[in-house]
């Protein structure tokens, strides 16, 4: 009986080795050094990559980048496969840290420039560092661009669309005041308070034509390193980050170690409603945050700490993976950690259909100036599947002989899942190619124990309504077609040739009212109504 337990036990590691299928993996970069640190799922089924490129043309990377590093875009279908690729840079060094879906279709980018005014940056510099902002439309066009900051160092992570169709900025900042507001004037971009301490959280609101309506700089006495922000379910906002000041200033709650996560609520204009300190006697990171469907939040970074303070799980090893759940006033309901290596780290978290969690991130070197390898799951990206309460369900690690480090994962349209991040590894075990020094490496993979879903459509347009330009999106394969867009009185509009499965449609000049579009290819023929909304 004891023998057929173990066997049984056997087989079932097994399988959940086996949960879940690698479906392709690509590398995308040139022969030098490209460095992937975002990646968003698209509406038509497929994803857009973001990063920062040193490469010159060459790999599959078609133009030279124009200073040190540049913003460097890929915009792939479902099968990983380049539907457009786009730069922006100056002559200085310019890092893209974000990028998120726009309700129009298209998207914002964020990152951090030393750029002057050169090749496409249009403002000049503010301080060391800036916080540099361009909005593209549908088709990866500039619609504008704002330089953000003040006379030191301003680090934008992270940006996201509001419901009022505006942008939360999530920054740090050694700045201080702008000079012109100090003197009674106004600055249009500027920071409006003084720094507090050595990094501060630095947090602005745009409306939709970049302009900040308000700002916030929250901070204790030394370091408050910000992390995540997105909007709440009320409007207000979810701030978090990594804070190694004692109670001092806007931070009420003391330090229980070297550092913390350091957690916010703010309202609807900033004010803060409530703030959480979470750590232990160590060192602990916030990565991020994911409010979810409960109405509360998923708290996930990686922790050095022993039980102490208010974490009650105790690492294995080194620092592990640190996950708490908190309900809306930020009490916690739960948590747990997760050992993969030595030094784990978590960068990544997603809500599934059915109440699990899917964790991302890597584990640092376990080697050093030695010529053995690390074993696997060390260096290499890794999913952890966990349940609603936290508990591990499986884990996954994809990786090559060299190092990976894995910085999104994030689930696309069909239910497939998407790891993305930067590869320095040659072509070695789960990875197909590579080009340059660093790539950007995409590994996309699904979970078998997941109900397959096909409620995809033979044809739609998101967004729609639509404003300037919405996304026709057709569910079928074709070699060749032609597109079609007639009014109600039956005028064609607009025709030309297609031969993707998404189509940017540009709306701008027609007048409100319902128009059809009709896709005739050589497979079939389907036709969507849309709706166009009165320009802004």
């Amino acid at each position: 009986m004891k023998k057929m337990m173990v066997l049984c036990l056997l087989l079932l590691g097994n399988y959940t080795l086996q949960a879940q299928d690698v479906l392709w993996d690509r590398s995308y970069g040139g022969k030098q050094a490209d460095y992937l640190l975002d990646v968003q799922p698209t509406a038509d089924y497929g994803f857009i990559l973001a990063g920062s490129s040193l490469s010159l043309k060459g790999g599959n990377k078609e133009k030279d980048n124009h200073g040190d590093l540049d913003y460097w875009l890929w915009k792939m279908n479902e099968n990983g496969e380049l539907d457009w690729q786009k730069d922006f840079g100056g002559e200085g060094t310019d890092i893209l840290y974000s990028i998120k879906n726009t309700n129009d279709g298209g998207f914002i980018l964020a990152g951090t420039s030393t750029s002057g005014i050169s090749e496409h940056k249009k403002d000049s510099c503010r301080g060391r560092e800036d916080i540099w902002i361009i909005k593209l439309n549908a088709k990866g066009g500039e619609e504008w661009q704002k330089t953000y900051g003040g006379n030191n160092q301003d680090l934008v992570k992270c940006i996201s669309q509001t419901s009022d169709g505006g942008y939360i900025v999530g920054a740090s900042s050694t700045s201080d005041m702008s000079l012109k507001i100090k003197k009674g004037g106004s600055d249009s971009y500027g920071k409006s308070q003084e720094c507090i301490g050595g990094l501060d959280y630095w947090i602005f609101k745009l409306d939709k034509k970049g302009n900040i309506k308000w700002q916030r700089t929250l901070g204790g006495d030394y370091l408050d390193i910000i992390e995540t922000i997105s909007e709440t379910k009320d409007g207000g906002y979810i701030v978090g980050g990594y804070s190694n000041s004692p109670s001092s200033r806007d931070k009420g709650e003391e330090s229980k170690g070297e550092g913390d996560y350091w957690v916010l609520k703010l309202d609807v204009d900033g004010n803060t409603e409530w703030e959480k300190v979470f750590g232990g006697d160590d060192d602990d990171h916030l990565s991020c945050i994911l409010p979810i469907k409960d109405d509360g939040y998923l708290l996930g970074g990686y922790s050095a700490s022993s039980s102490t303070g208010n974490k009650n799980k105790s690492n294995k090893k080194g620092t592990d993976i640190w996950l708490i759940k908190i309900d809306q006033e930020g009490d916690i309901l739960w948590q747990e950690t997760y050992d993969i290596g030595k030094t784990d780290i978590l960068l990544s978290l997603l809500e599934n259909k059915d109440g699990t969690y899917l964790l991302g991130g890597h584990a640092k070197s376990e080697v050093f100036g030695l010529k053995k390898s690390d074993k696997k799951e060390i260096n290499d990206y890794v999913a952890i599947k966990v349940s609603s309460d936290g508990e591990e369900l499986w884990k996954k690690a994809i990786g090559s002989k060299g190092e990976d480090v894995l910085q999104k994962l994030i689930e696309t349209r069909d239910g497939g899942y998407i790891m993305a991040g930067t590869s320095d590894g040659a072509i070695s075990r789960d990875k197909n190619s590579g080009n340059g020094s660093h790539d950007f490496w995409v590994v996309k993979f699904k979970d078998k124990d997941k109900r397959e879903e096909n409620n995809r459509l033979k044809i739609e347009a998101i967004p729609n309504p639509a404003v300037q330009y919405t996304n026709i999106i057709v569910g079928f394969d074709f070699n060749t077609g032609t597109c079609r867009v007639y009014d109600l009185a039956g005028r064609q509009l607009q025709s030309f040739t297609v031969n993707n499965r998404t189509i940017p449609l540009e709306m701008q000049n027609y007048p409100e009212g319902i128009y059809i579009v009709e896709v005739s290819t050589d497979t079939g023929i389907e036709s969507v109504k849309v709706m166009k909304g009165k320009n802004n």
